[in-house]
């Protein structure tokens, strides 16, 4: 990349001064570290990643439960362009996956590009400048780290000063937004009375508070998700040591053991650094095969045809035996979904079905009615299975359990898109009000919206999968999104947009499609609200690995400028010339007729001294004068 768009200070010690940033990236997330890696592998290093949280690596940062782990493959969880040798097992802990991210940081020199403790509240673009203005919310170290109702609560209590510290205003050329979803929790379920009467700890395994002693407590756990799952087993073993686990579930997961690894997990774990590092390719064909094993899922479990239907029953019957064969016979009932597996997001895990044989740990599906000091009540009633079923034999009866500790493993607000970042575009319109107006959360591919021109959105609406890595969707979105940001950069184009009505009709294929698919399989899901589908990806990875390779160019609204218009038609009369060789290339194998090799030998004869020199001495003429005009 060329020009010398460089960061500086605009306006010196003016009033109006403001620090002018060519890239500007929200979020120091793993999607916002892939793209400043890869952004520095093309040698441009001019950018700035703005953090909320007092460290980076996004969930892997924030999420610190006991247990906390990658449940897909390690070798699928690592960039393609960075790969780890080195995983001291297949799923390994979470502080494994933070060192992974930080040393990517390190590897790729931009640790002194990330500013953490800084919130982006506003972006604003100004049409006459054709830049973006972003307000920067500076904030007390270790605020951001906060859920925004504990941050709120503490401005109510201490004042705006105990959180936050000065604002600033910055203006940039391109602001890609890396803002993850795993990362702000749900509240206390609003359908349970009594919350301000409970004396203990109240905290949720996302804000996990490590200065509670767990030893020798009762402690009640509200929901049976892939935290939930990763956390309960530890409660009740060295070092916390729990009394007792009462674990509050809505509605049966399905339960997917892991795969075993190579060799089995000692010889994996043995061996596989070694051979990774030491077997030129071997990392990449392990890794290949992760992903190969991910889109069968898809097209076995996620896909909608009649096939799809009885490969999903037959999966279904062999998760039900191992939950049979895991768990204790009271459990069976409740642990038996009702509804089609890959609805909800399936929890791979070997830990939690077997932890529901220690005595300690129980599990029901009757509703908290009531919250005491020291106690909850649970029943009459139940969650699941349904209450008007007859034939259940679930139980329904009122109990008080003793109580000195609640956590919440009750999921992230995944529905509120960049909430709470303000987006405004042209005409001053905010982007929540555009998707209001249009039925829900929704952008191009998941990584742009038309009216918001230079503004590239990694991991965001409908690009979540329930079958593969989320490495690799962000890892596509990054490529594609670098194919516009070079452009801007090396001044081709001033602005990319995409079309308004590419953009909608994206939106509604998506939509329709979802509904379609196995994500609308009769559950209740974080996937979608009132009916509108805005995390999951209606295809499998390998479509939209195709869709990021190959952009359709005729879908967005380039404006290109005096160098870049004439590099395009430079670019247009090369490939009509090597069409017209072709052509005549045709021609002289025709003419010729006496036999394919000399007739091959007649269009080398014909490229080589007739047009192909001349062309790429034109090319090369052409490329040297457009650098030097002026953008």
């Amino acid at each position: 990349m060329s020009p010398p768009d460089t960061i500086r200070v605009i306006n010196g010690l003016q009033k109006d001064a403001y620090t002018y940033y060519p890239i500007l990236i929200v979020g120091a997330g793993e999607s916002a570290i892939a793209l400043a890696a890869r952004l520095k592998q093309e040698g441009f290093d001019q950018f700035r990643l703005f953090e909320r949280q007092s460290g980076v690596g996004g969930t892997w940062w924030i999420n610190r439960y006991p247990g906390v782990a990658c449940d897909v493959p390690a070798a699928f969880y690592s960039f393609s362009f960075s790969l780890n040798y080195q995983w001291t097992s297949l799923y390994p802990e979470g502080a494994e996956i933070y060192k992974y991210l930080c040393d990517i940081t390190e590897k790729y020199q931009f640790v002194d590009k990330i500013q953490l403790n800084t919130d982006v509240s506003e972006l604003r673009w100004l049409e006459d400048e054709q830049l973006w203005e972003a307000t920067l919310t500076h904030m007390v170290s270790g605020t951001g780290d906060l859920s925004r109702k504990v941050l709120n609560q503490r401005i109510a209590e201490h004042g705006r000063e105990s959180v936050y510290l000065k604002q600033e205003t910055v203006r940039a050329r391109i602001v890609c937004s890396c803002a993850g979803g795993l990362v702000e929790p749900n509240a206390w379920p609003s359908s349970i009375p009594g919350r301000d009467s409970f004396e203990g700890p109240v905290f949720h395994s996302a804000r996990w508070d490590h200065s509670v002693d767990l030893n020798d407590k009762n402690v009640v756990v509200i929901g049976t998700g892939c935290s939930a799952a990763q956390f309960v087993p530890r409660l009740t073993k060295e070092p916390h040591n729990a009394k007792s686990v009462t674990q509050i579930m809505r509605s049966p997961p399905w339960v997917v053991p892991k795969a075993e690894p190579p060799g089995g997990k000692e010889k994996y774990e043995k061996y596989s650094p070694t051979l990774f590092t030491m077997v030129p390719g071997m990392a990449k064909l392990f890794r290949f095969m992760c992903f190969a094993t991910g889109e069968i899922h898809w097209f076995t479990i996620f896909d909608d045809n009649s096939w799809n239907h009885k490969t999903r029953k037959k999966i279904e019957l062999e998760m039900l035996e191992h939950m049979k064969r895991s768990v204790p016979e009271k459990y069976h009932e409740i642990l038996t979904p009702d509804y089609a597996i890959g609805c909800k997001r399936r929890i791979f895990d070997n830990d939690w079905f077997l932890s529901l044989n220690d005595p300690k740990i129980e599990l029901t599906t009757k509703p908290i009615t009531k919250v005491s000091p020291t106690s909850i009540t649970i029943g009459p009633g139940r969650i699941y299975p349904d209450q008007n079923n007859t034939n259940s034999k679930a139980p329904t009866d009122e109990q008080t359990i003793p109580a000195d500790v609640i956590i919440l493993g009750n999921g992230f607000e995944l529905t509120t898109w960049l909430h709470p970042l303000k987006i405004r575009g042209k005409g001053g319109k905010y982007m929540q009000d555009v998707w209001d107006e249009r039925g829900g959360p929704q952008a191009y591919l998941g990584l742009a919206m038309d009216g918001f021109p230079n503004l590239f959105i990694i991991f965001g609406p409908n690009t979540a999968t329930g079958h593969s890595s989320v490495i690799l969707a962000s890892e596509n979105m990054v490529e594609y999104n670098l194919k516009l940001i070079k452009k801007i950069l090396r001044g081709d184009i001033t602005t990319a947009e995409v079309k308004k009505e590419s953009e909608m009709a994206w939106t509604k294929i998506v939509q329709e499609r979802n509904k379609r698919s196995v994500f609308n399989g009769g559950c209740q899901n974080w996937y979608q609200r009132d009916g509108w589908n805005a995390t999951s990806y209606p295809y499998s990875q390998i479509d939209f690995t195709f869709r990021c390779m190959f952009p359709k160019w005729s879908d967005w609204d380039l404006q290109y400028t005096r160098k870049g218009l004439l590099k395009k038609r430079a670019r247009q009369t090369l490939g009509l010339l090597l069409l017209l060789i072709i052509i005549v290339g045709g021609y002289a194998l025709r003419q010729k007729g006496s036999g394919i090799f000399s007739g091959l030998y007649s269009l080398n004869h014909l490229l080589r001294r007739s047009v192909k020199q001349a062309l790429f001495s034109a090319s090369g003429l052409v490329n040297r004068a457009i650098s030097r005009l002026p953008d």
